[in-house]
């Protein structure tokens, strides 16, 4: 008993006991915000339905409960096929680039990192140019686009993972530098895609996709696949915090404490370029979350991953559905690209940020 007392008052004078107070109660109070936005994200179109007749829909679908309809058939199919599986994109998006931006910033030791700095976003857009403007992964059928720009994707990391892994040792330095020389080349690539096709429409439907979007969620494989990719991205990164702080502090501390940094480095590449080929598969480049949100976290719950992680997953998927609902109402019945409305948000901040270091350097 004396044991027990005696941790408990050095656990309160060290403070940890009042951070996990801390952090238990952002995570509850985010995943109730999460709940409501969601209930609210699926309401809000040009037909609207009250949160609680959208609860009633889905709790229908899912368990039976309630078995008495009091709506109507239009207002299920909205819910139920249109918008409940792309607020649910916009979530699974949401998490998923937030906290791969928060593993890419420990990762390259860099605060302005985020998820497409390895060039994993340009080369799922050269895959997903090639799929719209020349057919390319005809064969997927109707997962020829998402096919095509995971391939992209993959073939990026790979490219970056030799060019880093040509000199030794996978450092930092040689990972950044080889993502930002790969994902120039590739967005060149991209850009003759659209300018040998010579089709104005095609260009278009691909600037359109570059900008991001979520209107091809589907209840379909591609909605699966994202879900167990994220949610198990998510798992791992929570789990490898500690190893995430030591390599955040620096490779010489990470060996210390008994952290391989080049072996973790390429765990981590993989993770990430696997989940971000995933995210940009389904719903385009959208910038900014991976970039804003950690930075979000880390002033809630302090800079240990552990808490970060899943902090930055639930900031990040708020944020994301938000921007998709102001995307689908601004200019309704036209939609606006959600990375428009994430750059929107992001660039005050990141000019924030900026100054920020500036005044801390000075």
């Amino acid at each position: 008993m004396a044991t027990v007392v005696s941790a408990g008052l050095d656990e309160d004078v060290l403070g940890i006991g009042a951070q996990r107070r801390r952090t238990v109660f952002w995570l509850l109070a985010l995943s109730a915000v999460l709940v409501v936005t969601v209930l609210v994200a699926v309401g809000t179109g040009a037909i609207g339905i009250d949160p609680p007749t959208v609860a009633r829909i889905i709790g229908h679908q899912l368990f039976g409960v309630p078995s008495r309809v009091s709506w109507t058939p239009p207002q299920e199919a909205i819910v139920w096929q249109v918008r409940l599986p792309r607020v649910l994109l916009g979530v699974l998006v949401g998490a998923g680039l937030a906290t791969c931006g928060v593993a890419l910033q420990a990762m390259v030791r860099n605060v302005l990192a985020d998820p497409y700095l390895l060039g994993i976003n340009s080369g799922a857009s050269s895959g997903a140019a090639a799929a719209i403007l020349f057919g390319a992964g005809a064969g997927f059928g109707q997962y020829a686009l998402s096919t095509s720009a995971f391939l992209g994707a993959l073939a990026a990391s790979l490219l970056v993972f030799l060019i880093a892994r040509g000199g030794g040792r996978v450092t930092s330095i040689r990972l950044l530098l080889s993502g930002v020389a790969v994902g120039y080349a590739l967005y060149a690539a991209t850009s003759f895609l659209i300018f040998a096709s010579g089709s104005a429409e095609g260009a278009r439907s691909v600037m359109f996709w570059l900008l991001g979007s979520l209107g091809l969620a589907r209840w379909d494989l591609l909605l699966a696949v994202a879900a167990l990719v994220i949610g198990g991205t998510v798992g791992y990164l929570t789990m490898v915090g500690r190893r995430l702080d030591a390599l955040a502090v620096g490779d010489e501390t990470a060996h210390t404490l008994g952290v391989s940094p080049d072996r973790f480095r390429m765990r981590l590449l993989v993770v990430v370029s696997l989940c971000v080929g995933v995210l940009v598969s389904a719903s385009g480049s959208i910038g900014f979350v991976g970039l804003v949100v950690p930075h979000l976290a880390r002033r809630i719950v302090g800079a240990p991953h552990v808490r970060v992680v899943p902090v930055a997953a639930l900031l990040g998927a708020i944020l994301l559905v938000w921007a998709d609902v102001v995307a689908r109402v601004l200019l309704a019945p036209q939609e606006i690209p959600i990375g428009i409305i994430t750059a929107l948000l992001g660039a005050p901040f990141l000019l924030i940020l900026i100054h920020r270091l500036h005044v801390a350097d000075t």
